[in-house]
């Protein structure tokens, strides 16, 4: 097995939080006990709702959040304390592709000087062949030399995210973390960034995070699925095996809202309620509020990732070690 690029293990991050002004500071467990391995080459597709803490656990992967507990490696070396030499020099390998383009770029500058920034901050190549290298970027992301002397603001939607692309891939990154990048896209450019995304982590051998809460995009670019609910991973699989057998009940629910393209749609599994305060987490484990199939069990006891299957893992109190077929069929 290829010796992962990046590997988390135990990633734990609490925030305090106020309610109102003289309140007490409550603990908030964005993440809790997170463990992700990204080989290179290879795409991960961290997928949950809104507030999981699939953004967190993707910051600490690239070293901007430091965990509470638990550690990152990588290429085989710890993550380094942030702000010092070593961190910022593993910046240049490890790039970040943002929801919102506007306001990852600088209103005030042209694109080809920002696509340009990452080379003369870690000092990459000859200054005078530069501008050929954020030419050659430019292009690799379907846009012209004149798109480069715009400004953001004269830009569409997808065209920014393009130069936001760019500018990651300007230092040869080994890793991309791409955090919600389409969400705030139409549906026809989402197909263009998301296709565009496939083709230069195949031609470039890049590893990616893609972080999406939108199950048909996941589908499309990953290899891998790891599904978090409130901090923790609930399920992990290929992606082929997981959207055609889903083991963790959050999980088939969400791919019931996202039946396969071109098939036919199956039952929507509605999901009763909402997902519960981080602030206040319910008992055991903390989808059993909302799960059709809870338990007795589920109100008091945290459920582990366990093996269910092939290369899959599902955090559930009805799965034991065996296919997940089998707990579709109990079910």
């Amino acid at each position: 097995m290829t010796a992962p690029l990046v590997y988390a293990e135990g990633l734990t991050r609490t925030y305090a939080m106020r309610r109102g002004l003289f309140s007490r500071p409550v603990a908030v467990r964005a993440v809790d006990g997170v463990t992700l391995a990204i080989a290179p080459g290879e795409t991960l597709g961290l997928v949950g709702e809104s507030g999981s803490g699939k953004s967190t656990a993707g910051r600490m992967l690239l070293g901007l959040e430091t965990p509470d507990r638990g550690f990152v490696r990588f290429d085989g070396r710890p993550m380094p304390p942030p702000g010092g030499a070593p961190w910022r020099a593993l910046r240049a390998r490890a790039q970040m592709v943002f929801q919102d383009p506007l306001g990852a770029l600088d209103r005030r500058l042209p694109i080809a000087t920002q696509v340009r920034e990452p080379l003369d901050i870690h000092g990459i190549g000859d200054p005078a062949l530069r501008g050929g290298r954020v030419r050659e970027l430019l292009g690799a992301v379907g846009l012209s030399a004149d798109h480069g002397r715009r400004y953001p603001f004269e830009l569409s939607g997808g065209q920014r995210q393009r130069a936001v692309i760019a500018r990651a891939l300007a230092t040869r990154p080994d890793l991309l973390v791409c955090d919600e990048p389409v969400s705030a896209l139409d549906v026809s450019i989402q197909a263009q960034v998301v296709n565009l995304l496939i083709d230069l982590q195949a031609g470039l051998g890049l590893a990616m995070l893609f972080i999406s809460h939108d199950l048909r995009v996941v589908r499309q670019i990953s290899r891998r699925v790891a599904v978090m609910y409130l901090g923790r991973i609930v399920e992990e699989g290929e992606a082929d095996d997981l959207f055609a057998a889903p083991g963790h009940p959050y999980t088939e629910a969400l791919v019931s809202a996202s039946p396969a393209p071109g098939g036919r749609a199956g039952r929507r599994i509605v999901l009763k309620g909402d997902p519960p305060n981080p602030a206040a987490r319910p008992s055991g484990c903390a989808f059993h509020p909302r799960c059709p199939v809870a338990e007795i069990r589920c109100r008091v006891e945290v459920p582990v990732l366990r093996p269910a299957g092939p290369g899959r893992q599902v955090a559930c109190h009805r799965v034991a070690e065996s296919p997940v077929a089998d707990l579709r069929g109990a079910a």
